[in-house]
């Protein structure tokens, strides 16, 4: 005896995975492959179930069954009729035939006025228009029928028949129709039609409402949500046995009140999770009432009984580890199905990519987007960016998969969505096609579940605030969903400092080696990048740890100025362009001799210090410099760093040169000089760094430069005319702040080191552009035309001669001062 039961659920995407579910189990168990689905019922709002990527419940849904039962219902082509015409055509074909010539003479059909149809002819035409017709409504009626209304053996009778019609066909197509074999095939056949005329008739309904009456009265389990299931008081009229509630503890106790009075009912089921998310409520006075306890609360408040389903069927193995030990103090086992190598799906290359991995987006930026919900745009250009490497594996192997990709913000949701629909439009096809994209909510995903999940988590952040992100329960749902594959998007620091659940689950991945950066991937650190030039994020692009020059050969730094005219540009097209000579000069390239450009070489303006490299088509200018910096360890260190000034015009950087030398000015020789040094390796120039020592051995002073390329192993070749007037052995000290306000300008930067044979640019380190004796003989020039002014004072009261000997003394004194290094 089959017992008729009604299974319901809060949401349309709980309902959904049920039908599929049940779709999965019995599909191949069944008789000619769709037999028997008539008894299963799934009924709602199309629109809103999607049933357009959904092809595969198509034969249960009940809008589609209706409309497909209504044409074999048809009193004109249906069952009934196709049938009836059939077993005419094979006993009289003559007969027919003259119907049709009288037909045509009276005009009665319209349809046979076009040109006449030969005996042959006619006999062909119409044999094929009803078994065409036939085969639909046999393959329809027993697939959508309930098996109460068409019994197996009418089935078989009618598969009989098709093949009977099909041999008919044949020989039709082969030879005459007076052949013998023909009238043979035809005798043959017209018994079996005649006896299924006889066992089964069709209604000949014309309104949809009496056929969704005839579904729903014979059907054996039905499926809609808990609201939907109100239509059952009014459109039908048998009795259910069983109720089953899925997500019970997701729905309000008083939505539970609407299938618990179908009439008839004598057992009910409910089946939910206190640890994942209760029922929606927006209404904060409304919550503290408790109005959105589910009747699975109350009862279990009550003291109710419940039996704990211990075996999960859905998740590798990997996925379900961090939930069972953190919401279900590891009760759950995993059943043999999941922990079988089957279920170990490769969707895509890479550990990254494994079944369970913890992606840091480290630069991402959290804002208000969509009805002031928080969004992630950097995540969102990752999310889309994997998607989109997913449907190009796809067209590549063809193996099917769905993704979906779930976050707990609406406008997050709604981001996801809509670069979705402009970038990858043709790979959220429906299920049917093999690949699908879903994008949800956490909330909106109770209950559903994927090949491959991804969740785009969005808070980012450095005070560790996660908002509504901390609340258990969306977590253990939102970690639940994926079976193959579970790729979670967030922020390290954020999550780490939140004290939540997140961050014992950034822990957890990373003792179990599934923590990943995503800026360490090629690909998705082109994107990140990308993402933030478009979004003008200078503020994370120029920094120190930025993705661009955490890893580059030299150290980087940016000034306020930079950053201020990189935000005035509009042009995003020149933001790239100028990143992209910024990143190749922390690689160590550098423009050909040709083509370089030092601001002051011919006339001593920056002591040579000052390089411009030109933008795209030469109209902006990157100005940028060697700067020292200072690096304790076992020792104190000096090593070269990159000090980019601003970007502007080409036509205004004498301004900024002018400036700037006020700075260089303070400089020491010594600086000047080894911020003029250059190490090449190969193509490329290499940062050099000195060893500061207060005493330094004297004749060791080339043991104390070592190039960072080589790690303090390189074999450098100095050309002594190039440091001529430098003293090695002088003590060399690092000023903090040369200029009061720089403090900013002088900022720490990360530094690289690798392996070369270095050479040393005799070239670069030419002193002829420099004073070397800018401060010392500054003060003795002063003294010199101090003691010229008393001269010319005093000569009022000595002879000319003199006056003459003493102001000659004075100029050769003040020359040798400036150009010979004498200091007083």
């Amino acid at each position: 005896m089959k017992c008729r039961t009604i299974t319901c659920a809060p949401t349309l995407i709980a309902v959904m995975e049920l039908a599929s579910r049940v779709m999965r189990l019995v599909s191949g168990t069944l008789e000619y492959e769709t037999y028997g689905l008539g008894d299963i019922v799934l009924f709602g709002s199309s629109e809103r179930m999607g049933m357009d990527d959904h092809e595969n419940l198509f034969h249960v849904f009940l809008d589609y069954r209706v409309e497909m039962l209504k044409k074999c219902f048809s009193p004109s082509t249906g069952w009934n009729a196709s049938l009836s015409s059939m077993i005419d055509l094979l006993e009289d074909p003559r007969g027919q035939y003259g119907r049709y010539v009288t037909h045509r003479e009276l005009g009665i059909n319209q349809d046979e006025m076009d040109d006449p149809l030969s005996l042959e002819g006619f006999i062909k035409k119409r044999f094929f228009q009803y078994n065409e017709q036939l085969k639909f409504c046999v393959v329809n009626l027993y697939t959508h029928l309930p098996t109460a209304r068409i019994s197996l053996q009418v089935v078989t009778d009618m598969m009989v028949a098709l093949d009977l019609l099909r041999f008919i066909e044949t020989l039709l197509n082969r030879y005459d129709y007076r052949d013998e074999r023909l009238s043979t095939a035809t005798k043959t056949c017209l018994p079996v039609l005649e006896s299924l005329a006889r066992s089964f008739r069709v209604p000949e309904y014309i309104h949809k409402f009496m056929i969704k009456t005839l579904c729903l009265d014979n059907a054996y389990l039905l499926f809609c949500t808990a609201s939907s299931s109100s239509k059952l008081h009014t459109e039908r009229t048998q009795e259910l046995d069983l109720l089953v509630i899925d997500e019970a503890a997701q729905l309000k106790e008083c939505e539970s009140t609407i299938p618990f009075q179908i009439p008839g009912l004598r057992q009910v089921v409910l089946v939910g999770d206190e640890r994942q998310l209760p029922a929606m409520i927006r209404s904060k006075i409304s919550g503290e009432a408790e109005f959105g306890r589910s009747k699975f609360e109350r009862l279990v408040f009550l003291g109710k009984k419940k039996h704990l389903f211990n075996v999960q069927y859905r998740m590798h193995p990997a996925i379900s580890s961090f939930p069972n030990k953190e919401f279900y103090d590891g009760l759950i086992m995993d059943a043999p199905m999941v922990k079988h190598r089957s279920h170990e799906k490769d969707f895509l290359r890479g550990n990254m990519y494994g079944a369970y991995s913890f992606i840091n987006i480290a630069y991402g930026k959290e804002q208000f987007g969509h009805l002031l919900s928080k969004m992630n745009m950097v995540e969102v250009a990752v999310v889309c960016s994997i998607v989109g490497i997913l449907f190009k594996e796809f067209n590549a192997t063809k193996q099917r998969v769905s993704i979906g990709v779930i976050s707990p913000y609406a406008a997050q949701v709604h981001a996801i969505e809509e670069k979705l629909k402009q970038t990858y439009s043709g790979c959220c096809c429906s299920s049917d096609s093999g690949f699908s994209v879903r994008v949800r909510s956490v909330d909106g995903f109770q209950g559903g579940e994927e090949d491959v999940l991804i969740i785009s988590t969005v808070r980012s952040n450095l005070n560790g605030s996660v908002g509504f992100l901390s609340n258990r329960q969306r977590a253990n749902v939102a970690l639940t969903r994926g079976r193959h594959c579970l790729w979670i998007l967030g922020n390290e620091t954020t999550f780490i400092k939140s004290n939540s659940v997140w961050t014992k689950l950034v822990l957890d991945a990373k003792a179990r080696g599934c923590f990943f950066n995503a800026h360490e991937d090629k690909h998705l650190n082109e994107v990140i990048t990308t993402t933030l030039i478009d979004l003008q994020q200078f503020d994370i692009l120029l920094t120190m740890d930025s993705p661009l020059f955490k890893h580059a050969k030299w150290k980087i730094c940016f000034s306020k100025d930079l950053k201020k005219s990189m935000s005035n540009i509009k042009n995003k097209e020149v933001h790239k362009q100028t990143i992209k000579v910024m990143e190749k000069l922390a690689s160590g390239w550098r423009d050909d001799e040709k083509k370089k450009m030092i601001v002051g070489d011919d006339d001593g303006c920056c002591f040579g210090l000052l390089q411009v490299s030109l933008i795209g088509d030469g109209e902006l200018s990157l100005v940028w410099s060697v700067e020292l910096e200072m690096v304790k360890g076992n020792s104190e260190w000096v090593i070269q760093v990159l000090k980019v000034w601003d970007v502007l015009p080409l036509l205004d950087v004498a301004k900024v040169a002018q400036k700037l030398h006020i700075l260089f000015a303070e400089y020491t020789v010594e600086k000047i000089s080894r911020c003029r040094y250059e190490c090449t390796e190969g193509n490329l120039v290499v940062p050099m760094k000195w060893v500061v020592e207060d005493n330094p051995i004297e004749g060791q002073e080339d043991d104390r430069m070592q190039c960072l390329s080589t790690s303090g192993d390189a074999h450098s070749n100095l050309n002594p005319s190039s440091s001529s007037n430098l003293n090695p052995n002088s003590k060399w000290v690092v000023e903090d702040n040369p200029i009061e306000g720089q403090e900013d300008d002088r900022m720490q930067c990360l530094s690289t080191s690798g392996d070369a044979h270095s050479n040393l640019n005799p070239s670069s380190s030419s002193s002829s552009n420099l004073n070397p004796n800018s401060n010392s003989s500054s003060l003795g020039f002063h003294y010199a035309i101090a003691i010229a002014i008393i001269a010319i004072f005093v000569s009022k009261y000595l002879p000319w001669p003199i006056f003459f000997n003493i102001t000659f003394f004075i100029f050769i004194l003040a020359f040798l001062i400036q150009h010979l290094g004498f200091s007083l």
